[in-house]
């Protein structure tokens, strides 16, 4: 991991994901934590430039959505209590999950919009999760 990757990290960590966590709480009422396998983005400066946009507004825009009403912010509220992020290298290996809790997106970061998954998806998965 170079330099840039490091600097990038930091900014991910103090500014972007603790934004996107308030965020959260502004559309459905708690503040729902990230947790995200830098690992997997040690070696990705690409990766790195697109995790907020292709995970973290995604998600924003299917909460905001699901909680357009008082039923939906109690759901999410009360069910989603972290959401995990980890970068892999090709589509083949990308997966959604949503289980204990816990919402788990495994996406190809360094492919953009290909390696993400639609706020209709998250959305979808969390409905039927929730």
């Amino acid at each position: 991991m170079g330099m840039n990757e490091r600097r990038k990290i930091k900014e991910l960590e103090d500014t972007t994901f603790p934004a996107r966590v308030e965020d959260i709480k502004e559309i459905c009422g708690a503040a729902i934590p990230y947790e995200v396998d830098w690992e997997s983005l040690a070696d990705d400066a690409e990766g790195l430039n697109f995790i907020d946009n292709l995970s973290c507004h995604r998600l924003n825009m299917a909460l905001r959505v699901i909680c357009r009403d008082d039923l939906g912010k109690a759901a999410v509220r009360d069910g989603l209590k972290l959401i995990k992020l980890k970068n892999v290298k090709d589509k083949a290996a990308m997966k959604m999950t949503m289980q204990s809790g816990t919402l788990e997106m495994h996406c190809a970061y360094a492919l953009k919009s290909d390696g993400m998954f639609s706020e209709s998806e998250i959305q979808k998965l969390l409905e039927e999760k929730l």
